[in-house]
């Protein structure tokens, strides 16, 4: 745990996935079209993935993937990500965390 805290700390929006998972593409891409360069931690692709990928689920994590963290703060998956964009409220969301200047 302490590590994925750690991992969420360096970078106003942090996006744990897997390469091969297509939701997490879509989130990726949905945040990087707002000019977001978000950190990107491909679980199948990292040593100890296995291990981050149990503390997000005792973290709430479910599904674990993707987990996208904004501002240090868990926000959610896919699910929670997208409804937030149609609420219009990813934005400005992204602005408070610094990701975003515009």
């Amino acid at each position: 745990m302490d590590r994925v805290s750690k991992m969420v700390s360096e970078k106003p929006v942090v996006i744990f996935s897997k390469s091969s998972c297509c939701m997490s593409h879509t989130i990726r891409s949905l945040i990087s079209d707002f000019g977001v360069n978000p950190m990107v931690y491909e679980l199948d692709e990292i040593s100890r993935g296995r291990e981050i990928e149990q503390a997000l689920s005792r973290l709430g994590c479910n599904p674990t993937i993707p987990a996208v963290f904004i501002g240090g703060e868990f926000v959610g998956g896919a699910n929670e990500v997208m409804s937030l964009h149609l609420k219009r409220s990813l934005k400005p969301m992204l602005k408070r965390a610094g990701a975003l200047w515009v």
